[in-house]
């Protein structure tokens, strides 16, 4: 019988989170809330089927295993590196300080110490995964702020580790901190001791065996069963599951076939994590959550306003333009997996009510439900803003005024990331002159010292546009990756300099019909040119004749450029 409990419970379950996730996608929604939702009309505070709490929850326990060690696989250090001191800085003072705020907060609405220190745990982190769809949605991956917040959110991902540590010390502590804290991070070094040389040195070994042996299933087998061994090995020194897992997939992440075992254990992680989120919405009452909703919004305000205003203020801190802190504080404004996982362990630890829980539950979902509107909301009005609040740092006097007067057949670069860099550096090595406007001052600092004409600020700032000497350029390149900001350069160039020649990168059919609406010469769209040279080369191993394969190549950029 209880193996057919389990079955039911799985089957219902499941079928439930499939169609929550279905109608989330539909609605253009994290299927994350489509699995809470499911959760909710499951749970034992709604009519219909109630499943069992004891048996979501086990199978729920290997979600969260899955779940964090594939976050701990996939976080990039190098992406970290790359933005500088802003994420690593950034994201410290906004954690702290976020969990200072709510902690005061949490003490004017009446909660304890404890539910307090736990409001700020849970307010304090973003989503990777909720954030990384929209950037992907709107064009923005490579955009400045959305690779300083994916930054920032690699930093947000290793203090919860810190944060799980201190509030189960916390709340399971004898009453002298200092003892409890000393001994906890006695057993986690211990641990680590184990678990780093293991995964730097044995896993690696292990899964090239088995690579040799080209088998996926006992791939996938291995990953899973390391990373549901890491976890439980975690608790026999003290830790918690979803610690141990998360390490795991920390440790990994450096290993050369990181990237293969994120990719081998999706399938898994998919299923059991869906669970997750609907053990979690089996704990939801909405009949609580509707009579406390002035509650329920003090801790959405915590996580859109104080804390996007924090993550903003911070990254203005650091010099980058308005329109950066600003779009990067919306970025930020929302909440993460490990949310729901630090709300969860504060009532499996009993460290907070129900009432609490439903609380920060209800907020963290509406955060993420009003995420994308924020979005496209603060998109126009970030422009605006670099617009009223030029950025100090663009220094136009820094470039002598007889230097740009004698600029002349020159190229003018918008965004100099990885596709104005490799324009850039073709047109210097036949000595040609560029003028590059770009927005990340670490990368400025380093062009100025290699004798590059450059300025910081927003390419849309028309400042800057004047400055660059659009009428005596032979070229303007905007290779910017925001969309918003590349319609905006097109559409001052072509208005002041009628006869100018521009070159755009976009990345759909209907935002490139936008750009050469608005003036752009030619539109190029980065994920057509890419399959086209992987055909070109293709055609070549298949003993296909140049010209032949260049005829095939203008055909099929014509097919592919035109609307579907």
């Amino acid at each position: 019988m209880e193996n057919s409990t389990l079955l039911v419970n799985l089957t219902f379950a499941l079928g439930v989170a499939f169609l929550g996730a279905v109608l989330a996608v539909k609605l253009r929604q994290s299927a994350m809330i489509g699995y809470i939702l499911a959760g909710v009309v499951i749970g034992p505070n709604t009519p219909g089927f109630v499943g069992d709490a004891l048996t979501v929850d086990a199978l729920a326990n290997i979600g969260v295993i899955l779940l964090l060690f594939s976050i701990g696989a996939q976080l990039s250090v190098s992406e970290m590196l790359h933005t500088g001191r802003v994420a690593a800085v950034g994201a410290c003072v906004q954690v702290g300080a976020t969990i200072g705020i709510a902690f005061v907060v949490g003490q004017l609405l009446g909660w304890s110490n404890l539910e307090a220190l736990f409001f700020g745990a849970v307010v304090s982190n973003s989503s990777t995964a909720v954030l990384s769809k929209i950037l992907e949605d709107r064009g923005e991956s490579g955009s400045l702020h959305g690779m300083i917040s994916i930054a920032w959110l690699t930093v947000q991902d290793l203090s919860t580790i810190v944060l799980v540590l201190v509030l189960t010390t916390l709340s399971r502590g004898s009453g002298n901190l200092g003892v409890d804290l000393a001994k906890s991070i006695g057993k986690d070094l211990l641990f680590l001791l184990l678990a780093i040389p293991f995964g730097l040195y044995v896993l690696p070994r292990i899964l090239l065996m088995i690579s040799d042996l080209k088998s996926r299933e006992l791939m996938i087998v291995t990953t899973a069963a390391f990373a549901l061994g890491t976890a439980y090995a975690s608790t026999l020194f003290g830790l918690s599951l979803a610690i141990g897992a998360f390490v795991a997939g920390v440790v990994v992440s450096e290993s050369d076939f990181s990237q293969q075992i994120a990719d081998e254990i999706v399938p898994l992680r998919d299923i059991f994590a869906g669970l997750f989120f609907v053990s979690i919405g089996m704990l939801i009452d909405p009949v609580f959550v509707v009579k406390h909703l002035p509650v329920v919004f003090v801790v959405l305000v915590m996580i859109v306003l104080v804390k996007g205003l924090l993550s903003a203020g911070m990254v203005a801190a650091f010099r980058f333009p308005p329109r950066v802190a600003l779009l990067t504080g919306v970025a930020l404004a929302q909440s993460a997996e490990f949310s729901f996982l630090l709300a969860r362990l504060g009532l499996d630890l009993d460290a907070i009510s129900r009432p609490v829980y439903d609380t920060l539950l209800a907020g963290a979902v509406a955060s993420v439900l009003i995420s994308p509107l924020l979005h496209s909301v603060s998109s126009p009005f970030a422009s605006t803003l670099d617009r009223w609040f030029p950025n100090a740092s663009t220094e136009p006097d820094e470039i002598p005024a007889a230097v740009l007067a004698e600029l002349r057949g020159h190229a003018v670069i918008c965004g100099y990331g990885r596709v104005g860099q490799v324009v850039g550096d073709a047109l210097r090595r036949r000595g040609f002159p560029i003028f590059v406007i770009e927005s990340n001052p670490r990368l400025v600092r380093r062009l100025k010292k290699e004798g590059i004409l450059v300025v910081l600020g927003s390419a849309d700032n028309k400042v800057l546009l004047e400055m660059a000497g659009l009428e005596r350029a032979r070229v303007l390149v905007v290779a910017v990756p925001d969309a918003t900001i590349a319609r905006a350069v097109v559409e001052y160039a072509r208005a002041n300099v009628p006869r100018l020649d521009i070159v755009v990168r976009t990345h759909s059919v209907d935002e490139r019909d936008r750009l050469e609406d608005a003036g752009a010469n030619e539109a190029i769209i980065g994920e057509i040119e890419l399959a086209l040279e992987m055909t070109r080369h293709t055609m070549h191993r298949f003993g296909v004749s140049t010209l032949e394969t260049q005829a095939i190549i203008r055909g099929s950029r014509e097919r592919a450029q035109r609307k579907p």
